[in-house]
């Protein structure tokens, strides 16, 4: 079966954004765009669908849908888009969708919590239950803003693609999310930045310089060996290590000022309480302006 990219769509900027990135990411992949909105109120059968409670709203929903529609055909007339309507809340529904998705695709609005109906804690909640990767995408986002600029400095989309830049936990499971990082960079025949951030410990004081630099040393080593079977099996992606002293949230939020997709892991939840990302990706989610690319790993 074609998992196709899925988008949620609510009218807001954000939400907009997210669905014309996800267009663009469904025609690198090859795959269909499903764009869904979700809402509890669109009437059941047995309602009288004259009424104008239940008509003006049904009027709303449509055109949110319908202007996506438009205004993605017009832009990409050969990807092939589904659009639906589901009689749900938009959380329940998104992260049921996301069972059958390649990925979902979802605006944030940063700081302020993810965009449109997608607010607040309900889309924090899908993010962190999402089987499969998500993707966030604040408001403006352009195809331009997924490539270099071009000799004078202009947006451009006919310029290489920026960097995917991924976050490496060398001593953690992290498989699926590298695989996920080398082949966005692969679609986009993008380097990767492989980014790892290390720090002392603090347990017997405070480390001198030669303990750092044997520190830094092992942790060079660890993370060229962890790559090492990811630059086999993509032999056409220029990777690029970054190691950085620090908080990881600080060394990554860096790390995608220049990127054109920030990759993160994010560990499956195995209950169906709460909306925690994790620390790291909590802080990537409200601070990185750039696309964030969260991939649920063991």
């Amino acid at each position: 079966m074609t998992r196709p990219v899925v988008a949620g769509l609510d009218g807001s900027k954000e939400s907009l954004a997210a669905a014309d990135w996800a267009a663009r990411e469904a025609l690198r992949r090859g795959l269909p765009l499903r764009l869904v909105h979700a809402w509890e109120g669109l009437p059941n059968d047995d309602t009288d669908a004259d009424l104008p409670e239940v008509r003006v709203p049904q009027y709303r929903a449509r055109r949110v849908l319908r202007a996506a529609l438009e205004l993605l055909h017009e832009r990409y007339p050969r990807l092939y888009i589904a659009a639906e309507q589901v009689r749900r809340q938009p959380g329940p529904a998104l992260l049921a969708e996301s069972e059958t998705a390649e990925l979902l695709v979802i605006g944030s609005q940063g700081a302020g919590g993810v965009g449109g109906f997608m607010s607040g804690s309900v889309a924090l909640a899908t993010v962190a239950h999402a089987d499969r990767p998500v993707v966030l995408v604040r408001a403006g986002e352009t195809a331009t803003d997924e490539h270099l600029p071009d000799g004078s400095g202009k947006p451009s989309t006919s310029t290489p693609c920026r960097e995917v830049a991924v976050a490496v936990d060398i001593g953690g499971a992290c498989d699926d999310v590298l695989d996920f990082a080398f082949r966005e960079a692969g679609l986009r025949k993008a380097p990767l930045r492989a980014v790892h951030a290390w720090h002392a410990p603090l347990t017997s004081g405070v480390p001198g310089a030669e303990e750092r630099a044997r520190l830094r040393r092992m942790a060079e080593r660890d993370l060229t060996e962890l790559l090492e079977p990811w630059r086999a099996k993509y032999p056409e992606v220029v990777v690029r290590e970054n190691l950085h002293e620090g908080r990881a949230a600080h060394v990554l939020a860096h790390a995608a000022a220049g990127a054109g997709l920030l990759v993160v892991g994010r560990r499956r939840r195995r209950t169906a309480v709460g909306p925690h990302t994790g620390p790291v990706a909590h802080a990537l989610l409200h601070h990185v302006r750039r696309p964030v690319a969260l991939v649920p790993h063991d």
